[in-house]
Parts: structure tokens; sequence; C-alpha cells
């Protein structure tokens, strides 16, 4: 017997948590679930990729708008997904992310769908921008089945929050080692970027956002650069959300033209990845992030910041070395020491990779789901083959 598991989230743009569902619920489907996503806002650009992989799509193409046009149409999209789950009656409607659970939880509950589920992905520091939305996540909570987090910082923040121990699940992202690993050969992976095989090369994988760190990470390598070997690069990649143009003038400010390269969304993440030497994540919050694991699949070091689950991932002084957050001259000093020492960087790098596999494989996190399911599922009097 199969069931019927309705995914909702805002939109499936590229992101931490829309590329860890487009590697999980194409496998869901080998375990008996029958699994759509509904995006209350858009589809987003990983929609036509995750339909090619088996997983039905429900959402509308609709362009950049104001702030107003854009929570008028989530909450019709809001009355939507209730009509949808009155058709449908999904056993398990799961939510991830701030916007869906608050739209969405009141939909399902007037829908009367019988297993409801909410991931929290990241830190709740957003809840102090937006007061109002941790009081109305705190009114949700106890209406659901189980309510997840993807690192031990957030189950800890959501058990303040007041849910029951009862109802907290921890399930790490994963990561598929099929992909990661340097199955390509580092100068080809640079050949394709237009590095030299002498380059030192630093890498970030993060969206431009403030709060993952970019600018500590500039002054951090005004502060070193002077000192590193001659030929180094930085690449960034990932999306720019409104502070690029920043960024770029504080590179030129700082003088290190030449020396960063911005590469916007990166598709071929393994190839970058397989290109560099140092893996950097600068961010002041995070869940547990994703790029995390694959820079520790690819075999790299990394320096990241004491914020949400990154010390949980990287290990400090076994897989790479934790900083404290906003802290530009610790960040310089960390990057500074991996640079000047190989050795250092070859052993965190090989510590990092047996540890991904050990703990943290896409295998290993697609099993927690389907545990988590089938327990609920049998608690709520349905039998699971």
């Amino acid at each position: 017997m199969s069931y019927r598991l309705t995914i909702v989230i805002e939109a499936l743009d590229r992101g931490g948590a829309e590329w860890h569902l487009l590697q999980v619920l194409p496998r869901l489907l080998g375990h008996n679930f029958e699994v759509e996503v509904f995006c209350l806002h858009h589809r987003g650009e990983l929609a036509a990729e995750m339909q090619r992989r088996g997983i039905l799509v429900h959402g509308s193409d609709v362009p950049q708008s104001s702030l107003l046009v854009r929570i008028g149409h989530l909450l019709v999209r809001a009355v939507m997904l209730f009509f949808h789950l009155l058709r449908r009656k999904p056993e398990i409607v799961h939510f991830f992310l701030p916007a869906a659970y608050i739209l969405g939880a009141p939909a399902s509950v007037l829908a009367r769908s019988r297993i409801r589920l909410m991931s929290r992905r990241s830190q709740n520091r957003y809840q102090k921008q937006m007061f109002w939305s941790g009081f109305i996540e705190r009114q949700w909570h106890h209406r659901m089945s189980a309510v997840l987090g993807n690192s031990q910082n957030v189950i800890e923040q959501l058990s303040e929050e007041g849910v029951p121990k009862s109802k907290l699940y921890l399930v790490y992202n994963g990561v598929d080692l099929s992909a990661f690993g340097r199955q390509i050969p580092q100068q080809v992976a640079r050949d394709r970027l237009g590095l030299s095989g002498e380059a030192l090369v630093f890498v970030i994988v993060a969206n431009l956002i403030p709060y993952k760190g970019h600018a500590d990470l500039l002054q951090a390598f005004a502060k070193i650069k002077e000192h590193l070997p001659q030929n180094w690069a930085l690449l960034c990649a990932g999306r720019d959300d409104g502070i690029g143009s920043l960024l770029q003038d504080m590179v030129e400010e700082l003088g290190l033209t030449q020396r960063v390269h911005w590469l916007g969304s990166v598709k071929d993440v393994p190839s970058l990845l397989a290109a560099a030497d140092i893996a950097l994540l600068t961010s002041h919050e995070e869940g547990f992030s994703n790029a995390l694991i694959e820079y520790m699949a690819t075999g790299l070091p990394t320096v990241a910041t004491d914020v949400g689950g990154n010390p949980e991932a990287v290990l400090n002084e076994q897989t790479g070395i934790i900083v404290p957050a906003h802290n530009p001259a610790a960040l310089a000093d960390a990057i500074l020491r991996l640079a000047l020492d190989p050795s250092l960087r070859q052993k965190f790098g090989t510590a990092a990779q047996l540890l991904v596999r050990e703990r943290y494989s896409l295998e290993a996190c697609v099993e927690n789901y389907v545990e988590l399911y089938r327990k609920i599922l049998e608690e709520h009097g349905l039998k699971v083959g």
C-alpha cells in the first residue's frame, strides 16, 4: 500500500532547503510514497528538474512584484492549498520553511489533514525581525504530529518555543556521495574555470544574502592578501539576492580585484568544488548547511563560523576550523593557517570525507525520513507494509 505525501514550500528556487528536497523526494518513491510538491508562491527554477525526477509540482509562474501583491498572491494560494488538500486527502502534509508553515498550517487544519509535519531548517533569528511570525508559529506547533530540525541547535530552539520533546525529531541533511568526492580531476575542473594548476583556490557556496557573511570574508582576505601565496583566487557561487553590487564595490575598495570571482548560481557544484583547495562558510546564522557536507564529501578542509549546526558538521581541529561569526580577524587567521599548511589541509580533508560517509550520506537521510513517516503513520493507526 502506498501513502500520499504533500510537501508544501513557498517555491522551488535554488537554495539549501529546495536542493535538499530535490535530492530526497525522488528517492521516497521507492518506499511506497506518492509524493507531490505544492508551491505557495511560484514554481521556481528547480521545479522542472523535480518533475523530471518523477515528482508532480503544483504552482504558478508569477513575475516578481510588489510586496503587497506578493502577500495577496500567497493568501490566494493558501486558499487553493486548502481545496487541494480536500480533494487529494494526503495522509501526510509536510511544511518546509516559515512562509509555508504560517500559511499552509491553517489550510491543512481546516482541511482536516490527518498527519501534519513541519521542518525548521534555520535558526529562529528571523523571528526578531518579524516578531509576529514567532507568535504565529508557536500557535501551530501543538497542531503538528511532528516537528523536525536539521541540527541539534535548531532542535533546542524549537524546544524553547514549546514543542514537546516527544514531537521533536532530528534529521540531518545528506549528500549524494556518488556526485561528490573529486570524481573530476582537479586540473580538468580548473581548466573549465580558467584557473592554473598552481593556484591556491578558495570557494564559498552561499547565496548573496547579508547573513551569509560575504562582507566579513572579503575583509578577512584584505587582512592577509600580502601573506597568501602569489597565485590565489576566491570563487563565490550563489544567487545574488540584492547585495552583489555592494560586495563588488568592496572588492575594489579592498584591493581584491582579479582575485575574487562572482560565479552566480552554479548548477555543477561538484565540478566547482573539485577545483578548490579550501572551502569557506561565513554565515551569521545557519541551520545545517548542505554546502558544508558537500565540501566535506569532496575532501576539502573547511573554515566555518560557530553558528547553528556548523560545529556539528565541521569538527573543529579535526575536519576544519570553527571561528566566531562577525569576526574577520579570526576568519583571516584560520584561512591563512590552512593556506600555508598543505599537510594540515590534507589531514582535515581526509577526515572530513570519512565523516561524511559515516554520518551524512543521502541514503541515511532518506532512510531517516522513511522511518519517521512510517512511525507516525503507525501511531495514527495506518498499516505500514
